[in-house]
């Protein structure tokens, strides 16, 4: 049972705060809800009785918000090649509300985004997963979300430069010799 004022977090939507705890009818049946005040000033409603069987938890500490860290500052985990089974997978990753699977999926999908771009549904999952980790963090480090947003970018940044970028070849640069032509009379 969570309390007013506890930082908490609803897996698929991030981390809050207990706004209130209140009892409402819906369709005729009576339930205590807990009111999460989430970012940008939503509100969500959870019912009390299903919050354990949901996967609402605390918000991590300052020695797991470090291990976050660690984790977007290591090299990308082995991902399946066809993205429908690697979006499922993440999707898995993000839906357990492990925040250690959600750091890893951000950290993925952030270097193959550096690397060849993402597909549509990619780049809204990495922005998803963003949001969640990011309001945790926010939460466990006390930090306001401009602060947590820049530090993860840099972690996520200089963790590429360290193990991807002689991977990447910069779009601009022409990567191949491509051989003039002579016209078929050997003439200039």
């Amino acid at each position: 049972m969570f309390n007013v004022g506890d930082k908490i977090v609803y897996p698929m939507h991030g981390a809050g705060t207990v706004d209130s705890i209140e009892e409402k009818d819906i369709l005729g049946e009576k339930q205590s809800y807990y009111i999460l005040k989430m970012p940008g000033e939503v509100k969500v409603m959870v019912p009390i009785a299903k919050a354990d069987e949901i996967g609402v938890r605390n918000v991590i500490d300052k020695s797991a918000a470090d291990k976050v860290f660690s984790i977007l500052e290591q090299d990308e985990t082995e991902m399946e090649k066809n993205w429908n089974k690697r979006y499922r997978e993440n999707m898995e990753k993000m839906k357990s509300g492990n925040i250690y699977e959600i750091a890893d999926v951000v950290r993925n999908l952030s270097f193959k985004q550096k690397e060849k771009g993402l597909s549509t549904g990619e780049k809204k999952m990495l922005t998803n997963a963003k949001q969640i980790l990011i309001s945790e963090l926010v939460l466990a480090e006390h930090a306001s979300q401009s602060e947590v947003e820049e530090l993860v970018e840099n972690k996520i940044n200089t963790s590429f430069m360290m193990f991807k970028s002689e991977d990447v070849v910069p779009e601009n640069v022409v990567n191949k010799f491509i051989p003039f032509e002579e016209n078929a009379e050997g003439q200039e």
